[in-house]
């Protein structure tokens, strides 16, 4: 039997989905901090959050999928070593690949690469899945402000930019590390970007 908890996250999930199928931008818990996020497929959507955040275009963003094997279907190669690193690693860890693909140009550096992570968050990895679609997952202020902690820490710019804000983990103050941000050649060779 579901808990309340579980129930609620789920109807959340639901609640989330149906409005980033439809190309809108919600604000939702991460494993890392609150994110602003969206279909990273959708590149009217992706265009949607790089004006909410007023963020120069030529700044890729970090798209999360649910699933190790999510990532073999938007990055052309991907290093072996890339399974080990993600299943090993004690913090959440963003990899930069070479190559990325089937997402809004937008969200590819200039050399094509793409920031992935694999969530471990339930809210997260389950929104994922239900959308079988990975989503853009940026800090919600607005570009040159500092980082919120917590939900409460939230602009209201980005609360009411926003087309749907999950009613789930609002009230959860613990501090989540940043994610280890690591660039990963398709010839295994990487270099770490962020500790």
């Amino acid at each position: 039997m579901a808990s309340d908890l579980d129930k609620k996250m789920l109807e959340e999930i639901d609640k989330a989905a149906s409005i980033v199928k439809r190309g809108g931008i919600i604000l939702y818990p991460t494993d890392t901090v609150w994110g602003v996020g969206c279909d990273a497929s959708n590149p009217e959507a992706v265009k949607k959050v790089f004006d909410l955040k007023r963020r120069a275009d030529h700044k890729a963003m970090i798209v999360l999928v649910g699933s190790v094997d999510d990532i073999y279907s938007y990055v052309e190669t991907v290093p072996e070593i890339a399974r080990d690193l993600i299943e090993f690693s004690e913090r959440p860890l963003t990899i930069v690949y070479d190559h990325g693909t089937r997402l809004a140009p937008a969200l590819l550096g200039e050399d094509g690469s793409v920031g992935i992570r694999v969530t471990r968050e339930a809210f997260s990895a389950g929104l994922c899945r239900r959308l079988h679609r990975p989503l853009v997952s940026t800090s919600a202020n607005v570009s040159g402000e500092p980082t919120p902690a917590f939900f409460p820490e939230i602009s209201e710019t980005i609360l009411s930019g926003v087309d749907y804000v999950v009613d789930y983990r609002r009230d959860d103050l613990r501090r989540n590390s940043p994610s280890t941000v690591m660039r990963l050649s398709a010839g295994g060779e990487f270099k770490i970007l962020r500790p």
